[in-house]
């Protein structure tokens, strides 16, 4: 599922580094910290490598 948002986007990297051991995961905030608690690592790499171009800074709530 790719990410819709930016901040999306960047969450989910961080999330992924967390995953792989190149980030303590207590140093997680927010969104991060519950997408790595609760994807897995392929969903992260592939909301992670989401392009940002077009992409809204936050996601609209509709």
């Amino acid at each position: 599922m790719p990410a819709k948002s930016k901040s999306q986007q960047m969450a989910a990297g961080a999330a992924l580094a967390a995953k792989r051991g190149d980030k303590k995961k207590s140093e997680l905030k927010g969104a991060s910290k519950s997408m790595a608690a609760s994807m897995s690592k392929k969903e992260l790499e592939e909301m992670a490598s989401t392009k940002r171009k077009g992409k809204p800074q936050k996601k609209s709530k509709k």
